[in-house]
């Protein structure tokens, strides 16, 4: 995905308040989150346009955005609230131990190199750091695959086809004008990896879309398709 060609249609597509799984159903819980954990330094990995990095800076004395596309760090730097910087996951330009909190806020699936931006990850935790993710269930990454995807019955009701659930590919889908790669992998593969490295998980959630009005409501709490995970390293 080059990400700094779809900047001005992402952009356009979250607009101030963020699409509908970032509004309705993920915000409230991370911005808790960050609250409860209350670091001094925060690292927004792939902070796009550097929305949630806006959000958290009431919470949090030293909040850095990075992410590899010029055009969105260009924008993020434009709107301010932060400090932003450009670079890749799998090369953090950080010191070891640099930050209390690294948050991922549905940017692991974009990132093809993940066994090395984890390993990066847990170098710039210091020792007692959390590691806050929001990130799309694996299921509804694998109904993309070939062979899966989202079928509409007779009925006008929809099912959902799950395929080749233990592999780890990459799922080209459209959003908001612009195409983009989204790298599905087992939810396993997540707690087996982060374990590996020595974190511990703290708190696990699947939240639900709380506005009784939201014409979305219904259909989301039947199947919530995202979820909250924190991890901490060791003190």
């Amino acid at each position: 995905m080059d990400w700094d060609n779809a900047a001005n249609a992402w952009i356009a597509a979250q607009g101030d308040d963020g699409d509908f799984s970032r509004r309705y159903v993920l915000d409230a819980p991370m911005l808790a989150r960050v609250a409860a954990a209350r670091p001094d330094r925060l690292l927004d990995l792939g902070c796009g346009e550097g929305r949630f990095c806006r959000m958290v800076a009431d919470h949090v004395p030293h909040v850095i955005g990075l992410d590899p596309a010029p055009s969105l760090i260009a924008h993020a730097r434009q709107r301010g609230g932060a400090h932003f910087v450009e670079g890749r996951a799998e090369a953090l330009p950080f010191d070891a131990a640099a930050f209390d909190m690294v948050v991922s806020y549905l940017s692991l699936l974009d990132i093809e190199g993940i066994e090395t931006a984890l390993d990066e990850v847990r170098r710039v935790l210091a020792p007692g750091g959390h590691f806050l993710v929001a990130n799309l269930a694996s299921f509804a990454t694998a109904s993309n695959i070939t062979a899966g995807g989202w079928i509409r019955r007779a009925d006008g009701a929809r099912e959902m086809v799950v395929a080749n659930y233990l592999q780890h590919v990459g799922v080209s889908f459209e959003h908001g004008g612009f195409s983009a790669t989204n790298w599905h992998r087992p939810l396993s593969f997540y707690m087996q990896a982060l374990l590996g490295r020595g974190f511990a998980l703290r708190h696990f959630d699947e939240p639900a879309v709380t506005d009784p009005t939201h014409p979305k409501r219904e259909a989301y709490n039947n199947a919530p398709y995202l979820f909250v995970m924190e991890w901490q390293l060791a003190a």
